[in-house]
């Protein structure tokens, strides 16, 4: 059996786990009136899961620049949203890397879990793409132990 990665010995991918159920991208905005003209503003599930985010996702220094791999599973509370993963990526820039155009590859899977809605992901070069995909995969075979 393989010994599991140890993160910052054996790789540069980094690991974490947001919880909270994101907001998809396209469906985060309402409008609303200001000063006679309608507006998009962010919906109140949006701030709401940007604050939580923000919480729980630390800031890496220095930030990743590099061509970038990501893979994530998105746990929703039900079938009803549709994939988006936009919103985290969003928020992942300034925070993980310098800017979300660094993302070359995605792989994002969808998964229900009613009572903890999440995301866990893994990052890491993509020239490192191979193992990045497999710490994903380690991260979700733990997490259904």
């Amino acid at each position: 059996m393989q010994e599991p990665l140890r993160k910052g010995i054996d790789t540069d991918v980094y690991t974490l786990t947001i919880h909270g159920e994101p907001a998809s991208k396209a469906n985060s905005r309402q409008l609303v009136l200001i000063k006679g003209r309608m507006v998009p503003i962010k919906s109140k599930k949006a701030l709401s899961y940007m604050r939580a985010f923000d919480q729980q996702c630390r800031v890496l220094d220095p930030l990743m620049e590099e061509d970038l791999a990501i893979a994530m599973k998105i746990y929703y509370k039900t079938r009803r949203p549709d994939l988006d993963e936009s919103l985290i990526l969003d928020l992942l820039q300034s925070r993980v890397y310098k800017n979300d155009r660094a993302i070359k590859l995605k792989y994002v899977e969808h998964g229900l879990s009613k009572d903890d809605p999440r995301v866990t992901m893994a990052i890491g070069p993509l020239e490192q793409s191979p193992e990045v995909i497999e710490v994903y995969k380690q991260l979700i075979s733990n997490e259904s132990r």
